[in-house]
């Protein structure tokens, strides 16, 4: 099976920005703008990337699912291995099991796709968590009804904010991880290893805060499409190009607010 890189950022002039912004004590708004700007590029494919269009297409079909008298047959229609009556821990195993299936069938994989995949399993673990009653005394019906409150316009946004907002911070992660370590020490960005995480945690709280715009986005195009006919891997394809490249014009807006 082929596996797709991302790019080598440090040779470029935009990363050297990065690398200066970082050393010289830049905001983490600053920092994240500018990282994706320095990596748009391997975003720009994210509409053709299989492992993030079969996540996408397949958080838009579980909700839509658990309101079909045939709910378990669609799930497994959709590539999902699930019993009569899957539990949250099951289901979320066999989203990834999926997406791993159709992986091997395409002969392709890419970092990409692999922190797509990890956020659609933590989004949905999450998110229809958070809507259990007790997440150890839940039974197959109410994993259920959690699911299928997400098949509304705005339930569905909370879901689509939650994803990308994970995705867009791994994705920033990926290229900032090993930089951000070059500067902890004495006389460095980081003094120590808890200024460090304190700046991932705040990463990661700015990756939440501009996910928001994704939101009322994701729940219009959700309804609509599903109201034309449904939604396929092709148009969740580009209903996944256009949330980020929303999210990376919106770290940039943030950036110039930060600026002024």
């Amino acid at each position: 099976m082929g596996h797709i890189r991302l790019g080598d950022l440090p040779r470029t002039r935009r990363w050297q920005e990065v690398v200066g912004l970082v050393a010289g004590g830049a905001s983490v708004g600053d920092v994240a703008a500018a990282t994706a700007l320095a990596a748009e590029s391997g975003l720009a494919t994210a509409a053709t990337d299989p492992g993030l269009v079969e996540s996408v297409w397949l958080l838009t079909q579980i909700p839509v699912a658990a309101r079909r008298d045939d709910y378990v047959e669609r799930l497994r229609e959709c590539g999902l291995p699930v019993s009569d009556e899957p539990s949250l821990v099951e289901l979320c195993s066999a989203f990834s099991k999926a997406i791993d299936g159709r992986l091997r069938g395409l002969g392709l994989r890419s970092d990409l796709g692999e922190m797509a995949q990890l956020a659609a399993v933590e989004t949905l673990s999450r998110t229809v968590g958070h809507r259990l009653p007790a997440l150890l005394g839940a039974v197959p019906s109410d994993v259920r009804a959690a699911l299928s409150g997400l098949a509304t316009t705005s339930q569905f946004g909370v879901l689509a904010r939650e994803f990308f907002s994970r995705l867009i911070e791994r994705y920033l992660t990926y290229f900032l991880s090993k930089e951000l370590s070059n500067h902890v020490g004495a006389s460095q960005r980081f003094p120590n290893a808890s200024a460090h995480a304190e700046f991932n945690s705040a990463l990661g709280t700015h990756c939440r805060e501009t996910s928001r715009i994704v939101g009322a986005f994701a729940g219009g195009w959700f309804s609509k499409t599903n109201f034309e006919g449904g939604i396929s891997r092709e148009s969740a394809g580009r209903f996944a190009h256009v949330a980020l490249k929303k999210t990376v014009s919106e770290l940039r807006k943030r950036r110039g607010d930060d600026e002024h």
